[in-house]
């Protein structure tokens, strides 16, 4: 399998794509006026503790004050561990007008503003930083155990040989790396940590204390791992700062940060931009000609799965069957792509095999292990759908590029020009019981105007006699299809 990264920089934006095999993966976006937050530190203020929801927020300085959960305040347990029985009442853990040291750990989506956490990492190459506990814990990714316990002792040795304090998380591409390498790790976040606690004495708040590096650096240290062929980046200055990044912290990747100055756009070379195009509708065509809708609603994402018109070659089992293996592979590629998250519903074409549904989730799941994401997934309802989870840190890719249309705010839909029109109807009446006037000016779009005129221009003369007075009609050439103005005369 070969893996490539494309970095795309302007003066005004980045972006950054994960290419497989040719077929864009991921993409990621920052553009200068709107940075992501997640991983920044903040001092912040408590300006409202909410008991009933077992929450507090805080203002970071941010334009919506963010929101840290009672969970998120607690002292931090190893990987994998919950706290048994209930949480203690969030008041007994903060205060109204008490100052915290907080970081983003997901960034405002929508309306709401970003989640906080008090438990602050630090992130490196190989190694996340936690100063506040002292658990040493390996990435779940990494399956090997005779690799798991090399990882985890030699990051052991090294923070009770230094007296270290804080914990820390061995990354997934630690994986087969030399000992030495990762450990080099621990004394450059150390002192990272100890420099940001010496500023915070002369540190206001609501103030930002820490801010996580730029997207093209993120790309190498998340992003970057094997089978990686190339690095490439199409500005020369980028390219710079990247190699001198690559010899402090990944050698290893120097050779394979290349400059990109080809004629033809670097994503667009790539095949990128179109991929972008396709991921921002709600349908995509599957080479069997089956297909899939995808919904995104603030409470859910939604995935239906139809044959369209793929008719197969055996039954109608086996149809599905084909369809539903095509889509699961499809599904997965899509949530990184759009960067879904949160619960998703997926809707696949009903299966009567159950070796078929097993066969189906385990194409999904394997899929899905590539994802950076975590994700979690159910078994098939009683209903044939199947729920899952992936967590949501940032905006989706549909959130990012877009707004909610100013036609119709958002619903996707707009009201009939015949909805429009017997509506004008019902307001001239109301207008003509309450108002002693010679004639109405209807002013609306074209659409509804050439509607009146034609297919409702009997209704409108009968509506003329019954209130005997004249009804003008003339078209607004900046009002929607659902909006109109009816002027007394």
């Amino acid at each position: 399998m070969s893996e490539e990264i494309l970095i795309n920089v302007s003066p005004v934006e980045t972006r950054v794509a994960l290419v497989e095999n040719g077929v864009v993966q991921e993409f990621y976006l920052e553009r200068s006026y709107g940075k992501g937050y997640v991983g920044n530190i903040y001092r912040g203020k408590v300006v409202r503790v909410l008991p009933g929801m077992q929450a507090a927020f805080v203002d970071i300085g941010l334009e919506r004050t963010g929101f840290i959960h009672a969970g998120d305040m607690m002292p931090e347990l190893p990987e994998g561990e919950i706290y048994q029985g209930e949480l203690p009442d969030i008041r007994t853990l903060v205060r109204e007008g008490e100052t915290l040291l907080v970081q983003v750990a997901k960034d405002p989506i929508g309306s709401k503003g970003a989640r906080l956490t008090k438990h602050i990492t630090l992130s490196s190459r190989y190694l996340v930083y936690m100063p506040n506990s002292q658990h040493i814990g390996v990435s779940i990714r990494i399956e090997d155990e005779q690799e798991r316990e090399r990882l985890k002792q030699a990051v052991e040795q090294q923070v009770y040989s230094q007296q270290i304090a804080g914990g820390f998380i061995v990354r997934t591409v630690a994986e087969g790396v030399d000992t030495d390498a990762i450990v080099s790790d621990i004394p450059f976040l150390t002192k990272l940590w100890s420099d940001l606690c010496a500023k915070l004495p002369q540190l206001g708040v609501p103030a930002e204390l820490h801010r996580d590096m730029p997207l093209y650096f993120r790309a190498l240290r998340d992003l970057a791992r094997a089978p990686l062929d190339k690095v490439r980046v199409d500005s020369r200055l980028t390219w710079q700062q990247m190699q001198e990044f690559a010899v402090s912290y990944m050698p290893q990747l120097g050779n394979l940060i290349e400059l990109y100055t080809g004629d033809r756009p670097l994503l667009e070379m790539y095949g990128v931009e179109e991929e972008i195009r396709r991921a921002l509708e709600p349908r995509v065509t599957l080479k069997s000609n089956g297909y899939l809708i995808i919904e995104q609603t603030e409470a859910m994402t939604t995935v239906d799965v139809n044959t369209g018109a793929f008719v197969g070659h055996r039954n109608l089992e086996e149809t599905i069957f084909k369809t539903n293996l095509e889509a699961a592979s499809a599904i997965a590629r899509q949530l990184r792509l759009r960067n879904l998250g949160g619960i998703i519903i997926l809707d696949f074409i009903d299966m009567k095999d159950p070796e078929h549904q097993r066969q189906v989730l385990r194409t999904l799941e394997k899929a899905l292990e590539k994802d950076h994401a975590k994700t979690r997934i159910t078994g098939v309802s009683e209903l044939g759908l199947v729920e899952m989870a992936r967590k949501r840190t940032r905006e989706s890719l549909g959130q990012m590029l877009c707004e909610p249309c100013p036609t119709c705010q958002g619903k996707g839909r707009v009201k009939s020009a015949e909805t429009v029109c017997y509506e004008i109807f019902r307001e001239v009446l109301r207008m003509a019981r309450a108002y002693d006037n010679q004639k109405f000016l209807v002013l609306a779009s074209a659409l509804v105007v050439d509607r009146l005129l034609d297919e409702q221009a009997a209704y409108v003369a009968d509506l003329e006699a019954f209130i005997q007075r004249t009804i003008e009609f003339r078209v607004e050439s900046v009002f929607t299809q659902e909006q109109y103005d009816i002027v007394l005369i």
